[in-house]
């Protein structure tokens, strides 16, 4: 399986859908409790900018602009980054 392939799947089978569910949990919190503090307003922020960047690299791929190599380099990042 090429890279690309690979980096599609980890994105679209695992990164994305924990990101989706972590996002729902806060905005379910909100609804709760009718507010947000600061740190889970950054929190929420910085993960639909990180949801974001996947929809990005997902259009790269699908598109045939990402090559390989960079595809190798992020799924290697990703891979780790998931696993801390």
């Amino acid at each position: 399986m090429r890279p690309t392939e690979k980096l599609k799947n980890l994105l679209l089978n695992e990164l994305m859908p924990d990101l989706e569910a972590a996002i729902d949990e806060i905005f379910a919190m909100v609804e709760k409790e009718k507010m947000i503090s600061l740190a889970d307003r950054e929190e929420l922020e910085e993960m639909q900018a990180m949801h974001a960047e996947c929809r990005e690299i997902l259009i790269e791929i699908e598109s045939g602009e990402m090559e390989d190599e960079e595809a190798a380099e992020l799924l290697s990042e990703l891979v780790e980054i998931k696993s801390e």
